[in-house]
């Protein structure tokens, strides 16, 4: 994706200087003419800001382990973190120079996606040690997993459909609201047969029945970090789900998580 890299602290700006192409985010309107909610705001947990975070994810057997995928060319990580206090308990750097987007657990492996590097990456959950890299076409964005099937966003207006196991692409949805497009989406994660997406420069959040395209839900998480904090920081991005209706929202550079409440 076209990264915006605002008020970056020095080490992270030297590290992209070269992605002067970056347009500003900034937050937008509502989509369409649906009325969007507002998350309640459960808690607030710590979160480290020098993290460009491009997905997020709670462990599907451990509620006390989160992973986070991270990127920037050249420092792009994959991690595991304490759920309850953000400290990282181990990192591993993504090979070379790629861009690191999306994750998601499937079984003993986690996948990674890559901006624009053409390929996605599957690490044993275990041992954090890189087991393949296999092709991709198109752009990674977000990631998660529904039974059977991975979905990959790609900065459109759609969704895609691959096989856990290979990676193959087997299929795509356009996402609608009110039958218009809605494009740049981001961050993913599946919950209960639901497709939840960060839209990219906002702070929106859209509920996608995968079957049909369909916006479901839009949610408005603007004002979660205040002012003061969100100066120095990127946009909205990074959906965990923890149990129910509670889910952990995040940012790039943000030095904050916040537990929230979505609407079912």
């Amino acid at each position: 994706m076209r990264r915006v890299l605002l008020g970056l602290v020095a080490a992270v700006t030297a590290v992209t200087a070269g992605v002067a192409a970056c347009a500003a985010a900034t937050p937008s309107g509502a989509l369409g003419s649906a009325a969007a909610v507002r998350p309640v705001v459960l808690a607030e947990e710590p979160h480290d800001p020098t993290a460009f975070t491009q997905g997020l994810e709670l462990s599907p057997d451990d509620p006390d382990t989160l992973y986070e995928g991270t990127g920037l060319a050249g420092h792009s990580q994959l991690r595991e973190l304490d759920a309850a206090t953000g400290a990282v308990r181990r990192a591993v750097p993504l090979p070379g120079s790629l861009f690191g987007e999306g994750i998601t657990v499937v079984g003993p492996s986690i996948w990674q996606l890559t901006w624009q590097d053409g390929v996605a990456l599957e690490w044993d959950r275990a041992t954090f040690t890189l087991r393949r890299q296999v092709p991709v076409a198109g752009e990674g964005w977000g990631l998660c997993a529904e039974p059977g099937r991975l979905v990959r966003s790609d900065g459109t207006d759609r969704l895609r459909f691959h096989d856990p196991a290979t990676f193959a692409e087997t299929g795509s949805v356009a996402v609608t609201l009110d039958g218009a497009p809605v494009p740049e989406l981001n961050e993913l994660e599946c919950v209960g047969g639901a497709v939840w997406a960060n839209v990219w420069r906002t702070d929106r959040i859209v509920r996608i029945d995968p079957a049909t395209g369909a916006v479901t839900a839009v949610v408005d998480a603007s004002g979660l970090l205040d002012p003061a904090r969100r100066a120095d920081t990127d946009v909205l991005n990074g959906i965990a789900h923890l149990s129910g209706d509670e889910y952990l929202l995040t940012g790039k550079l943000w030095p904050a998580a916040f537990r929230v409440r979505l609407p079912g």
